[in-house]
């Protein structure tokens, strides 16, 4: 798989966390170490559902059924739909900040790399799957660093925060439409 497919992928999966950022980095109360820690859980979670999505597809394919790349293809656009659809919700989200939100806010903005994982990681080259990996998380991790940085400055976050989902969806649609005509 090339640098620049994962690269993209990377960066679709990490628009989740961008908005995510965005809008809690807008709370005056929330501390640098806080935004560390939350920068630090979306990019883990990012690489590690990631890893477990891509070892999964591989266990499917090897022992279940070998996954066709239309199916996968399909599953990865279905997953952009997702996102784009999120971006017409116009929920009003209340975020606590406690401990426990690292984790549920870094679990929720990373189901999809799971998806992704399956259907696109399942390589055969376990040190180049794991690569892979981390640089998704990685991306994630810059990805919401980033966010925190803008959000001091930035006032209209609705609008931001829906873009993000519309610009994630819409790349994991195109590469999801990719997979199934490669």
């Amino acid at each position: 798989m090339s640098l620049y497919f994962i690269l993209s992928i990377a960066f679709a999966l990490s628009l989740d966390a961008f908005g995510v950022a965005l809008s809690i980095g807008l709370n005056r109360g929330l501390k640098y170490n806080k935004k560390v820690l939350f920068s630090i859980s979306f990019g883990f979670f990012q690489f590690l559902f990631a890893l477990v999505g891509a070892l999964m597809g591989i266990i499917f394919n090897r022992f279940i059924t070998c996954v066709p790349s239309v199916a996968g293809g399909m599953i990865m656009a279905i997953v952009g739909v997702m996102m784009i659809n999120e971006g017409f919700k116009k929920d009003e989200v209340n975020i606590l900040l406690n401990p426990r939100m690292y984790v549920v806010l870094g679990v929720s903005v990373s189901i999809d790399a799971m998806v992704v994982g399956f259907t696109a990681l399942n390589s055969v080259n376990y040190f180049l799957l794991v690569i892979d990996c981390l640089i998704i998380g990685a991306i994630s991790l810059i990805m919401t660093s980033i966010a925190f940085s803008i959000s001091k400055y930035l006032k209209k976050i609705r609008l931001i925060s829906c873009y993000a989902e519309y610009i994630g969806g819409i790349i994991l649609v195109i590469f999801g439409i990719r997979i199934i005509f490669s």
